[in-house]
């Protein structure tokens, strides 16, 4: 975070993080669009539609005589691409983690977590990290990960917060995103 008292600046950089197809861009440009930004928003692209390197944006808000300004990221998933996830990382302030829900995907939600926690080392404990549960449209509910589960497949305690998300829709998009603000602030 960076705080500018001649400019009355606050300056944050929030990063959403998983596996490939998870929904991460998806969510950013939810939450883009929701607040009517959607051309604030940088996207580098393949010609498949899928993150090539990251998504990035700016939201502003004004609060009194201070400017919030906080930079959204999104990291690519695809293992190709790996090299770019720690620039990506590199200096922000908290993370929603995306959770692809389906069961058959648990390896590679664990494989970015475990990418994650290895590339942020003992600084994870003192960053704000969101989940989100996404892809709780799909209709064999019975084949989606639980919030037990997740927790017990990335061993986190239970004073996480997690939110079941369905990116294509904006559910709890914005919610979790709030939390995430809130979070932050609480530190």
């Amino acid at each position: 975070m960076i705080i500018d008292y001649g400019k009355h600046l606050i300056m944050f950089k929030l990063v959403w993080w998983g596996p490939a197809m998870s929904g991460k861009s998806t969510s950013v440009r939810y939450l883009f669009k929701h607040y009517n930004r959607l051309d604030y928003l940088k996207s580098i692209e393949t010609g498949a539609g899928r993150t090539l390197f990251f998504d990035f944006g700016e939201l502003t808000f004004n609060k009194g005589n201070w400017k919030i300004q906080i930079n959204i990221w999104s990291s690519t998933g695809q293992n190709f691409y790996a090299e770019t996830r720690p620039t990506v990382l590199n200096g922000t302030d908290g993370i929603i983690f995306v959770v692809d829900s389906q069961k058959n995907l648990i390896q590679e939600n664990i494989e970015s977590w475990n990418e994650l926690q290895q590339l942020l080392g003992n600084k994870i404990s003192k960053i704000p990290i969101i989940f989100c549960l996404n892809k709780w449209d799909l209709q064999d509910q019975s084949n989606l990960i639980t919030e037990n589960e997740l927790k017990k497949y990335f061993r986190i305690g239970n004073k996480v917060h997690i939110f079941k998300t369905i990116a294509t829709e904006g559910y709890n998009i914005h919610e979790s995103f709030l939390q995430l603000l809130d979070n932050i602030k609480m530190q």
